[in-house]
Formats: structure tokens, C-alpha cells, sequence
């Protein structure tokens, strides 16, 4: 921290609202990186006796440029690359995104490491069904909540996790993606823990909507997650999201990910190399070097797909069900594999 104290403005008073400020008198100075090398060496010495270890960085931070800086040979192995979490449903900006993010990892020897969700964040599922430009920390507790669209967060969610688990580098899941899980924005504020809620003089409803315990069965008082309630209450809903409600059904989002995460095992693996490929202004598509590509249609008009790439020997995983292989629908993603 900037030892001088300076005086700050409100800035702050948002989760992380400082972050992402240049000349942060507490965010992201310079001098944490000696800190990071000295906890780095200690690190390595566990490896000298065969007993690996590796450190993430949670650093949200100005820059791709600032955050390469903690993926430095002698610090982190991995930071999280937050940029797409926060990005709006736009084929530009992430684009972008993937571009410099991945160009900035390279330039210091690492790789990006991706996520859409984590816990201090309104769930990607009900993020990507909001319009674009909602402020979903205020709308939790401000709304207006009809503006919603609880299926086409569902519709872009699986197509992110195909455009997630096809870049290059590492993905991380937060715990309940991988059903699917939606934000629970609608909790009663009795149950409120987390410190937001008081800390804001309940004006900001906080980050318990992303918290509340997973539902591993399709019925009991916590749907499998423990013997008794959970310490937040679980929508009725989660029973039908449940992993045992899932398991088996080609058309949910656990075998979506369970096929993809194959997938990548078999041809995307060691393989860091990316090329951006030109398909129109609402797609982002991509190379890696195995030949695999990667489409996500972020419109929401069918853009036609290249008609040697969509044959069944070709597509490796869809996010949805079609009986037309020529064309990919809006909010949909597909990867491709030419022989």
C-alpha cells in the first residue's frame, strides 16, 4: 500500500472498485511483486523434493499488460484473466480480449488463464440473459427483474463454455457451471450473510445469489448438498438442475461440459497456439494448432458455416441441437475439426 495514506473517493465503496484504476494507492503497486518473488522461491523448494506446487493470482487489475506482470517466470504460475468475466455479450470486445490477453501471456512466457464465474460475481447464466448495459450488482435488489431472459442466459452460457474451454492456457469452473446454475437474485433478505448487505446500509444486495450450496440430487432438504438445509435456501428449480437430474441427458449442460472437457483432452491439450479467424462482425472464431475450430455466434441471426467443416466426421461439440449442420444459430458456439 501507498505508505503516504492519500485520501480517496468513493469509489472504493463498489466490490473491487478501485481495481481497475491506474496509480492505485492499494491495488496492484509495484513493490507486491518483490513480495510475490520471495513466496515464489519458497514455492520452488518444494519442488526441489518432488513435491510440486503452484500459486494462482486473483489480481484484478488495470491492464493486460499489468496482469502479465504476475505471470513473470519467477512469480505465479497462473493469474486469472478476468476480462472475459466482465465483458458484455459483444463479438468485438472479446475478441479483444482473447487477442491481447493472449498476446500479453506470450510476451513473458505464460498462458491466459480463463473464467467466466467466480464467487463474487452474479452467475454468467443470468449475466448473459439481462440486456446489455445492466449494472447487474444494483439490479439484484433494484431490478427491474422481468427484464430477464432466463433461456437465453441458458442459450449463451453453454455457448461461452465452448468459446471458455477452446482458448489456449487454463479454465477454471466455478463450482455450479457446470450444471448450469443460475444467479438466485431472489433470495429473501432474512437470509442476507454476506457482509455487503450490511456493509452497504442494504443497498447492495451482495454476493450470496452465487453462494447458495449446489444440488447434487433432485429431492431432500438440500438436494444432496448435506443432511440438514444449507445455510442459504436453494430454489425449488435446483432439484430439476441437480447433477443426478443431469447425468445421462445428452442435452444438459453437465454432459455439454463433460463432452467438451473430452474433447479438449484429445486435441487441445499442450497445444497454445491460436490464430483469430475473419467470419463476420458478430463471430468470434478461432484456430489452434491442432486444426480445431472454435465458433461462437454472438448475434442472433444464423451465420453460414464453411461446408467442408460440417460433415459429422468434422463437428467435434455443439451448444445446441440442429438438423441443419450449414449454418450456426445466433447465441450458439461449435468447434470443427478439419481431417
Amino acid at each position: 500500500k501507498d505508505m503516504s495514506f492519500p485520501d480517496m473517493d468513493n469509489s472504493d465503496q463498489e466490490i473491487l472498485g478501485g481495481a481497475k484504476t491506474v496509480d492505485h494507492p492499494f491495488w496492484d503497486l509495484d513493490g507486491v511483486h518483490e513480495i510475490i518473488r520471495d513466496w515464489r522461491i519458497i514455492l520452488d523448494e518444494y519442488s526441489e523434493v518432488g513435491a510440486e506446487r503452484m500459486m494462482v493470482a486473483e489480481a484484478w487489475v488495470a491492464t493486460p499488460e499489468r496482469l502479465a506482470n504476475y505471470l513473470r517466470p519467477d512469480e505465479y504460475q497462473q493469474s486469472f484473466n478476468f476480462d472475459l468475466l466482465a465483458s458484455e455479450w459483444d463479438a468485438s470486445a472479446m475478441q479483444t480480449i482473447i487477442v491481447e490477453a493472449c498476446a500479453q501471456a506470450a510476451a513473458v512466457g505464460s498462458t491466459p488463464t480463463w473464467v467466466l464465474s467466480n464467487h463474487d460475481v452474479v452467475r454468467h447464466a443470468t449475466r448473459y440473459g439481462l440486456p446489455i448495459g445492466t449494472d447487474w450488482r444494483r439490479w439484484l435488489l433494484e431490478g427491474p427483474h422481468d427484464v430477464l431472459d432466463i433461456e437465453l442466459g441458458q442459450r449463451r452460457a453453454r455457448a461461452a463454455t465452448l468459446l471458455l474451454l477452446g482458448l489456449p492456457g487454463s479454465s477454471y469452473i466455478y463450482q455450479g457451471d457446470e450444471l448450469g446454475l443460475d444467479e438466485v437474485w431472489d433470495l429473501p433478505v432474512d437470509v442476507l450473510d454476506d457482509p455487503v448487505w450490511e456493509q452497504s446500509g442494504h443497498t447492495r444486495k451482495g454476493r450470496d445469489g452465487c453462494r447458495v450450496p449446489l444440488p447434487w440430487t433432485s429431492s431432500g432438504p438440500s438436494f444432496g448438498f448435506g443432511d440438514g438445509t444449507g445455510w442459504l435456501p436453494q430454489p425449488e428449480r435446483f432439484g430439476s438442475m441437480s447433477a443426478a437430474s443431469q447425468q445421462g441427458d445428452p442435452q444438459s449442460m453437465l454432459e455439454l461440459y463433460r463432452l467438451a472437457l473430452s474433447v479438449r483432452r484429445q486435441h487441445l491439450v499442450n497445444d497454445e497456439s491460436i490464430q483469430m479467424l475473419d467470419v463476420g462482425t458478430s463471430v468470434v472464431a478461432f484456430r489452434r494448432g491442432s486444426g480445431v475450430q472454435c465458433w461462437l455466434n454472438l448475434g442472433q441471426d444464423p451465420v453460414n458455416l464453411p461446408a467442408d467443416l460440417t460433415t459429422p466426421e468434422t463437428i467435434l461439440v455443439r451448444s445446441f441441437p440442429s438438423n441443419d449442420d450449414s449454418v450456426l444459430p445466433g447465441n450458439s458456439a461449435i468447434w470443427l475439426q478439419r481431417d
